[in-house]
């Protein structure tokens, strides 16, 4: 036919548009039918990787297409680990890191070494390289885990932690057998190790940040700051080799060096995470795939009995330190399967040695077959002269002529290498001698690891897939066990009043980082138009602004209601939606100029906040807010003892959670000591200072720093916290902080739904300012809503 003309189906395929056609509707559909099954969609594109691969139905060839996008897919996994993991949770189990690490790597180490002496009789070095590929492995379950929302669990933060530094160790050891091979250790290999490898992290760790931080501020495109953070991760990459230890080290740290720059609910990491999901893993694991040779596991008995004994060692091996950590530390039986399931896997750093110890050939060993063969006029003939390989055989030439063994190159007169690295010997025209090698690692232990690559990666993807599952569906029938009074993510809804493109994305991208992260639609866009205005031209420049609200929050995978509204004002508009939709926080831009006299914000801002009474921010914005490194939060006396402390309180939180930034707070003892009962609790990057003297305000602007936020919690008037220095706060941020970005906090001061305290009642508010007990109340609705977050 016609159409068919110009495509070539010869296998392995090699038309770029069909490769590329086939290897998506595999990691489309892979998913799909596997979902159906209840196996992780991990383990189907493995699988589908044997079958499409050389050694299946060879439609692929695994060349260098797959091995890019494979590679860019292991780096990618490497990277999200480091840029998803919270650093607070990192700080406070790096003591449980290092225990899972050793122990993860030390327990394969010695039953690695055990039974590569006495049980397949190798030698110590191949016995000791054997254990280091038991010791290392690779997070192929960690989308999995990602993907049900439970990376910051402690369990996924020590085994990520734990990961690094046995995968570091376990490719040391690789490298020093390498080098005791070749002759290569001596006491400079040391120092240039040692040397490079500081020069390496010191790069990465405190470099990388600066520059980041330098390209977010000047530049907000989403394409360039996205190739902008992949060619950072490649370039720790390349560094990493250079200093002699692997990629995957630097990918890793490459995201720790960029973790606070990209914030969890940022449009740029909703970017990074699907493209990584959506092609470059997949591609990974693919390629994987393609590696298993199935005709390999039955060739003889030797192989398979290598391969299970392997396989054995490397599950006993992953699995004894997950359940030592779990019993030192106490963590549940989920937890120990999220360890295990993340840390058992074999794959990059497994084939990266196997590969390594395989081209190491120890010596040669002489073997007498294939004497039929011989050369005569420089060709390689059997005894029936059917030519097995022909050329002018000149020394440093790579014939690739012939239908069996490859002459690679003339090592001396009469003597050939063959591609496999055996040799030909010639005396006088016949074959004196054939020299075979004798590798490192032999082509059994090669076809063992594919095998054991496949079980470990099976195994830890169903384990880590139930464990994962577990925690989350716990998480979730923990928030529906909220008593009633206590708000769910359904009654948080935010309210971003409108009224310049300008201000869009950065009140968008606030929102989106205070909201708590399971609320996917509590998010609305206002725009009031007033009735005396030109209707046509207002409501189109109305809606370019919603519009371009509901984008912002669209590349952050959050939903954004769209709100126009006529009323005779801006302030009667707002305060309307917040009655009719129940609005329980609002952000404001602080886009007016300030008023004179009693005004603090100007007329419209001063108004929405008298007759709006629900937590609201009002914020001034001089940078993106990826790039804030501290937030400094200042919060007045007694404001432990207002009604709207838990909520926001709650949001700071979810701001330094979700920015991975510090937050300092300044506040009297009390308040300072009830919020330290929370931090100690759930652990955020914070520091404590005790501060009471407002009148003393501007002394914290010796604190501050170009790329600091000030955090200011505010009160109305005639509230239990409000003092009378909070009416020079807005022309205090406008003169002293004018390059700081300011967030300035109005709590919710009224009464909540179904409180047993109302405070119009003066007997009511003397009870809720004296009365201690009430602080428990507090106390408890603290626990219970950071609980549930």
């Amino acid at each position: 036919m016609i159409f068919l003309i110009g495509i070539d189906f010869t296998l392995p395929l090699k038309n770029p548009v069909l490769l590329f056609s086939l290897i998506l509707f595999i990691i489309l559909f892979a998913p799909i039918l596997l979902n159906k099954l209840r196996i992780p969609h991990l383990i189907g594109l493995i699988i589908a990787g044997a079958i499409i691969g050389p050694n299946g139905l060879n439609l692929i060839a695994r060349d260098m297409s797959i091995i890019l996008f494979g590679t860019v897919g292991l780096q990618y996994i490497m990277f999200l680990a480091g840029l998803e993991i919270d650093l607070a949770e990192f700080k406070k189990n790096s003591s449980k890191s290092l225990v899972f690490g050793m122990l993860t790597f030390s327990i394969p180490m010695i039953l690695g070494t055990v039974v590569g002496l006495y049980v397949l009789h190798f030698s110590t070095a191949t016995s000791v390289l054997l254990a280091s590929m038991f010791a290392s492995h690779t997070l192929i379950a960690y989308p999995l885990v990602s993907k049900l929302g439970i990376a910051k669990n402690r369990a996924v933060t020590v085994a990520v932690g734990g990961t690094m530094i046995t995968d570091t160790l376990a490719l040391l050891v690789l490298a020093i057998i390498a080098g005791m091979q070749t002759g290569e250790i001596n006491q400079e290999f040391w120092i240039r190790l040692g040397f490079s490898v500081i020069i390496f992290g010191l790069v990465v760790m405190l470099i990388f940040p600066i520059i980041g931080r330098w390209f977010f501020k000047r530049y907000d495109d989403n394409i360039s700051q996205y190739i902008f953070v992949l060619a950072m991760v490649f370039l720790g990459c390349t560094l990493a080799e250079l200093a002699g230890i692997e990629a995957i080290i630097g990918a890793f740290l490459a995201g720790l060096a960029l973790n606070r720059l990209i914030p969890h609910t940022s449009p740029l990491m909703n970017r990074i995470e699907f493209v990584g999901n959506a092609l470059f893993i997949p591609f990974f694991l693919i390629g994987v795939g393609m590696l298993i040779d199935y005709k390999a596991f039955v060739k003889d008995w030797d192989t398979i009995q290598v391969a299970g004994i392997m396989t054995i060692v490397a599950i006993v091996g992953k699995y004894l330190p997950a359940y030592i950590t779990q019993k030192l530390f106490g963590y549940s039986r989920d937890e120990r399967r999220l360890l295990f399931g993340l840390s058992n896997a074999q794959a990059a750093a497994t084939l990266a040695a196997v590969l390594v110890g395989f081209n190491i050939i120890v010596d040669y060993k002489s073997v007498n077959s294939y004497s039929e063969v011989h050369l005569k006029n420089n060709k390689l003939t059997t005894e029936n002269n059917q030519v097995l390989l022909f050329n002018e055989l000149k020394s440093g030439e790579f014939p690739q002529i012939g239908s069996s063994a490859y002459v690679n190159r003339v090592l001396a007169k009469g003597t050939f290498k063959l591609t496999d690295k055996s040799e030909l010997k010639f005396n006088e025209g016949k074959l004196a001698e054939i020299r075979m090698p004798n590798r490192l690692l032999n082509e059994n232990v090669l076809n063992g690891t594919i095998l054991m690559i496949l079980i470990t990666c099976t195994i830890a993807s169903f384990v880590a897939q139930k464990g994962a599952y577990n925690i989350a569906l716990a998480e979730d029938e923990d928030e529906e066990d909220n008593p009633d009074d206590i708000p769910v993510e359904s009654d948080e809804k935010i309210l971003i009043p409108m009224k310049s493109l300008e201000t869009v994305d950065e009140l968008v991208n606030l929102s989106v980082t205070l909201k708590s992260k399971k609320n996917k639609a509590g998010l609305f866009a206002l725009n009031v138009i007033s009735n005396n205005g030109s209707t046509t031209v207002l409501e189109s420049k109305a809606k370019k602004i919603i519009d371009r609200a509901a984008i912002a929050a669209a590349s952050t995978d959050n939903r954004l209601s769209m709100l126009m509204r006529y009323d005779l004002n801006i302030i009667n508009g707002v305060s309307s939606v917040v009655k009719e939709h129940k609005i329980s926080d609002i952000i404001l831009g602080q886009a007016e100029s300030l008023g004179s006299g009693d005004s603090l914000y100007g007329p419209i801002t001063d108004g929405i906040l008298y007759k709006c009474n629900t937590t609201t921010f009002i914020y001034k914005s001089e940078q993106p807010i990826a790039t804030i490194k501290r937030f400094i939060v200042v919060i007045p006396e007694r404001a432990e003892r207002e009604i709207g402390f838990p909520f926001w309180l709650l949001k700071v939180w979810n701001l330094g959670k979700n920015t991975s930034s510090k937050i300092i707070f300044y506040g009297a003892e009390s308040t300072i000591n009830l919020i330290k009962d929370v931090h100690a609790k759930h652990p955020v990057q914070a520091e404590f200072n005790l501060f009471s003297d407002w009148d003393d305000f501007l002394i914290l602007s010796r604190n501050i720093t170009k790329d600091d936020a000030l955090v200011v919690v505010m009160s109305r008037k005639l509230n239990l916290s409000y003092n009378s220095v909070m009416a020079s706060i807005p022309s205090y941020t406008n003169k002293y902080f004018e390059k700081n970005n300011v967030l300035l906090i109005y709590p919710l001061q009224t009464t909540l739904s179904g409180s047993r305290l109302d405070l119009k009642s003066p007997a009511a508010l003397e009870t809720f300012t004296e009365n201690i007990e009430r602080l428990d109340d507090v106390r408890k609705l603290i626990g219970k809503l950071f609980k549930k977050k």
